[in-house]
């Protein structure tokens, strides 16, 4: 027997804010919001999901869990999420051909080139 991936869950100071951040990022949707998460999904029955859960503890070190993002256009969907309110970061990563970037709440990701051919 396998198990079945729900959700990826990301602990938020704001997590309302958060989801409705990474919901225009993706092109999710919010399709539960209570005081204890805010969940977010392509379609509400599609998973898995992303819920976001308040926490008051500040973010320490490098997430050791992480979302890759494989646009169309790389250097395109940089600059929309840079505009979005995302920043770049360095995380000793060095010469890659991927972009890392962090959310609003300070959560690295990563923007891939386009898939080769």
């Amino acid at each position: 027997m396998t198990s079945v991936w729900e959700n990826l869950t990301i602990d938020a100071h704001d997590p309302s804010r958060l989801a409705a951040w990474w919901a225009e990022a993706l092109g999710y949707q919010v399709i539960s919001e209570k005081p204890d998460e805010v969940e977010i999904r392509r379609a509400s029955g599609e998973l898995p999901g992303i819920v976001f859960v308040p926490v008051t503890a500040p973010k320490g070190g490098k997430n050791r869990l992480h979302i890759d993002l494989r646009p169309a256009d790389q250097e395109a969907e940089v600059e929309r999420l840079v505009d979005m309110g995302a920043r770049p970061v360095d995380i000793d990563q060095g010469d890659v051909r991927w972009t890392v970037l962090a959310d609003p709440e300070g959560n690295e990701f990563c923007v891939l080139r386009e898939r080769e051919e």
